[in-house]
């Protein structure tokens, strides 16, 4: 009988946790984050080692966008290294008129929009928004992600990264914002995170 009650109560600390995980941070219709992502290139980066892979650093990358959703893995190749994936949004893709029209969702590490009638053309949504796979370089800085929920508007700077496991397995990141389909996301070493406070 014990076991059970255990086993409830952990069940209902997962729901506890899933739904605040999974809270949405509502904003009036507007732009939050006007500006693209930067990015400057790196030629010839060395490669550095971390959690026992090589990353190998292509661009500086800095990123000031809305969080579309957030998805943790824990089972794929790559979940060690990049536990959790943000889709995250700036432009018309930060404005809530804009969101409020499209269904999206993440999963298999892509993240997906659906709309009846987009409120915006395919191209400027796909150029506008971007499913990205977060390596955090530092515990703090994976609890910074974690924190992060739907709705928030994020901060945060690192390299964008080719990774190398010893095993011979391979995973690059995307250096362009208008890809679409396998191997278009960002996978990025985050050396700094933050959550803006709200207005």
């Amino acid at each position: 009988m014990m076991n059970r009650y255990l086993v409830l109560a952990a069940l209902l600390l997962w729901a506890y946790w899933s739904w605040q995980d999974n809270r949405s941070i509502a904003h009036a219709p507007g732009v939050l984050a006007p500006a693209a992502p930067t990015q400057d290139t790196i030629e010839a980066g060395s490669a550095f080692m971390h959690q026992g892979y090589a990353l190998t650093p292509r661009a500086d990358f800095s990123v000031h966008a809305r969080v579309l959703g957030k998805e943790h893995y824990y089972f794929d190749r790559g979940a060690d290294l990049s536990p959790t994936d943000l889709a995250l949004g700036w432009g018309p893709m930060s404005d809530s008129s804009v969101l409020d029209r499209l269904r999206i969702s993440q999963g298999n590490r892509f993240y997906y929009w659906g709309a009846d009638t987009p409120p915006i053309p395919r191209e400027r949504i796909t150029a506008h928004s971007a499913n990205m796979h977060l390596i955090p370089a530092t515990e703090d800085i994976a609890d910074a992600i974690n924190d992060a929920r739907k709705g928030h508007i994020v901060r945060f700077s690192g390299k964008l990264v080719d990774v190398a496991g010893n095993d011979g397995w391979r995973w690059g990141t995307s250096l362009s914002r208008t890809d679409t389909g396998r191997g278009a996301c960002e996978l990025v070493y985050v050396e700094r995170f933050e959550i803006e406070a709200p207005p």
